[in-house]
């Protein structure tokens, strides 16, 4: 093949309201959150296989989530200028 599509994550699970939380810290807001009950095609966990990455490039991510969310948000404010 030509080209090829990698999955780059983290590889480790992460929960929701913790990705909210530290977005909030980020952002120093709070969220409004709804919690409602499992919606169809909700999932119970998700996170990045990279193996073929590692498998093929020899590269494992591993940027914990505080530190890839805080730079986007710098970078989308820079970026968007707000």
């Amino acid at each position: 093949d030509a080209y090829r599509v990698y999955n780059i994550g983290n590889g480790s699970p992460v929960e929701l309201l913790r990705f909210v939380e530290v977005i909030e810290e980020c952002l120093s807001r709070k969220a409004v959150v709804n919690m409602l009950p499992m919606q169809p095609g909700d999932v119970e966990a998700t996170w990045a296989d990279v193996e073929a990455l590692k498998q093929d490039v020899g590269f494992e991510p591993s940027t914990p989530i505080e530190v890839g969310v805080a730079k986007f948000v710098e970078w989308y404010r820079s970026y968007y200028g707000v």
